[in-house]
Order: structure tokens, then sequence, then C-alpha cells
């Protein structure tokens, strides 16, 4: 497949600034496989959805941006995209700070005004200190950072950084962004980006589902800045996928394997959630719909592709010429998801993070 089969043409004034004023208002679009496209709100879902396992990831957003300074002068900002894997503790070459907790290594994306280079020193208030070590490739910075008056990093985030938003919301964040550009089920910190399907469900929508006969399950996977990434070779098959960390808990695997059991559709919110138990499906013992457990993964799905879990998506509207636009295309079909983005620009949609949403169904062969 091209990387041009992934184009299309979006109205600048169609990519989402904020979200909707109530989380579960947003538009919904059901594109239908014969006669009309319905155009609902994600409100509608009880009433869309036979009862079925629905699934969300519970990434927490951290807030990984730090704006400070050199030490030796000038402005200096990190994204932290995530701890260093499998890093010793001697490599960082720990230092004793005082009053602060133990020296972590993190991977990072740097920007200054001038290169940032192993050595240099990097101070973010009275929070937080960090000290380059290596510059890795694709613009990746392995840093140490220092907490100087919280016991770890993440304690020190919350103190001195700044929740990243995505490069194409064109403003600075604002206090209601610390609340709605988050889940209200996130509880495992470590995403840099939100899994967004999942930002327009409240409580409220989760108990009318329950009572409608829903069932509910939880996974984890950490979003990178990756996911914004555009495919830039010219095929792809050329691309080279990132790498994201995931978790399912052994419940999730239980309540997966029920579901196959009993008949009842699996509903991914997101497609964190759909690469998660599709990634977790190809390292599935013998008898299991997934394997239990933490993993990384580098899937990268793309038509065609044989889904082995997923039977039904809740998804935003996805970035020209990205991964994620191949997911849902080989999930719902090329022409059908075609079709289904030219009608929701033609209906005014709100496009990408902020924006609504769509409920897409496996075709069946």
């Amino acid at each position: 497949m091209r990387t041009d089969d992934l184009d299309y043409e979006l109205p600048e004034e169609l990519i989402a600034q904020h979200p909707t004023p109530v989380r579960d208002a947003a538009r919904l679009l059901v594109p239908a496989l014969h006669g009309e496209d319905r155009h609902r709100s994600v409100r509608d879902l009880p009433s869309l959805v036979p009862p079925a396992l629905i699934v969300w990831n519970d990434a927490r957003v951290i807030p990984a941006r730090l704006r400070g300074v050199r030490a030796s002068g000038g402005k200096a900002e990190l994204l932290l995209l995530e701890p260093a894997p499998d890093e010793a503790p001697s490599v960082a070459e720990p230092r004793s700070r005082g009053g602060g907790g133990a020296e972590e290594v993190w991977l990072a994306l740097g920007r200054a005004n001038k290169p940032l280079r192993p050595g240099q020193e990097l101070h973010f208030g009275e929070a937080l200190s960090a000290r380059v070590l290596e510059r890795l490739d694709e613009g990746q910075l392995r840093v140490a950072l220092q907490p100087l008056r919280h016991d770890s990093v993440l304690a020190a985030l919350d103190a001195v950084g700044e929740l990243p938003l995505p490069p194409y919301i064109e403003r600075a964040p604002e206090a209601a962004d610390a609340e709605r550009y988050q889940t209200v089920f996130a509880r495992t910190p470590g995403a840099v980006a939100a899994p967004t399907a999942g930002l327009h469900f409240t409580r409220e929508l989760r108990d009318a589902l329950s009572a409608a006969g829903h069932e509910f399950a939880y996974v984890t996977l950490h979003v990178g800045p990756g996911t914004f990434r555009p495919v830039k070779a010219a095929t792809l098959d050329e691309h080279v996928m990132h790498r994201e960390r995931y978790s399912v808990p052994v419940e999730t695997a239980r309540a997966l394997r029920q579901a196959r059991a009993d008949g009842r559709p699996v509903v991914a919110v997101g497609t964190t959630v759909m690469r998660t138990l599709e990634a977790a499906a190809l390292v599935a013992p013998e008898g299991e719909v997934v394997a239990a457990g933490d993993g990384e993964t580098a899937l990268f799905i793309r038509p065609p592709y044989a889904f082995r879990v997923v039977d039904r998506l809740v998804t935003n509207f996805h970035l020209p010429r990205s991964t994620l636009l191949a997911l849902v295309m080989a999930f719902a079909g090329e022409d059908a998801l075609r079709a289904a983005y030219a009608e929701a620009i033609r209906a005014r949609y709100r496009f990408f993070s902020y924006g609504d949403a769509m409920l897409l169904e496996r075709p069946r062969s």
C-alpha cells in the first residue's frame, strides 16, 4: 500500500482546538455498510451496540514537557518519553543532591537555541535538574533526571511539568486541559499523549452501558509521541513502526476468554486498545485469546490485516498519512473508511484529539 493512499484534504478549521463542553456530547458517526450513515452522539452508545465487552486504556498522561534553562545560560526544553529500558543505575553516575529522590535515566526529545550535548546540565525551577548523557537516533536523548525536592521524577513533574498537548493544538495548555486531556478512568501514569477515544466517556455513560448489559475491562498502553509522526516512506512496507509499552491484566485476559465463549462482541475504545489486544493475541498461549502480562510492541496494523480479537472500534478521526489511519482503514475497509471520512468532513465533524468520534464494525467475510 502506498502512503499516498492515506492522504485526504482536511479544512484547517475542522481541527478541534478545545474539547466539547461535555465529554459524551461529542458527535458520533456510525458509517453504514449498507444504507445511510447515522449521525449520533457518544452518549447514544448503549443503544448502538449489543451487550459487549468494552475495553478501555487506563494510561494516564504525565506532565512530560519541561521548560527550563541550561546551566551555562539560554532556554532549553525537554519532552520526556519514558524511563530508559533496562538502565543500570551506575550508568547514570548518580549524585547525591540532598533532600531529593534518586537520579533516574529517561529518554527524551530536546530543544534549545543550540544543540544539547552530552555532559550539559539543565535546570527546571527548584524541582528538577537534568544532565544529557547521550544523543540517540531520531533526535532522542538519554538524560539523567535528578528530583531535587521530591522522591521521584513523576512527583517532580507534577510540580514543574506541563501537559504535552499535541502539536496541532495551536495554543498553550489551559487549566481545563489538566482534567479534559485525561480519561476519567486514567490511573496508570506514563503516557505522553492521551488515548483520545476514551476522552468521550463519563462515569454516567459507563453506568448507562452497564445497565444495557455491557461489561468492562482495561489494558494499559503508554502512548508516545510516535503516534503523531507521519509516514514519510513512499510505501507502508518501508515504514519503521515506533515501539510502545503495554500491559494486559490477568482479569482482562480472563474476561476476553469468557466473552469469546459467550459469543459476546469485543469493543475497543481507541486504537491504543486495538493495538494492545491484537499484539497480545499474537503471543497468546494455546486456548487463550490474549497473553496476560507486560509487553512491548511495534505491531503495524495496515491493510490487509487479519484481526483476531476486536469486533467494533470507537475511535477519533486521525491525521493524514498516519499509522493510526492505516489501522482504522485495515479494520473498516479502505473504501468504507474513505467514504466515512468524506462524510465527516461534509457534515463538519471535529477532527483529531479533541474532536468527535466514529463507531466502526469489522466487516464479516
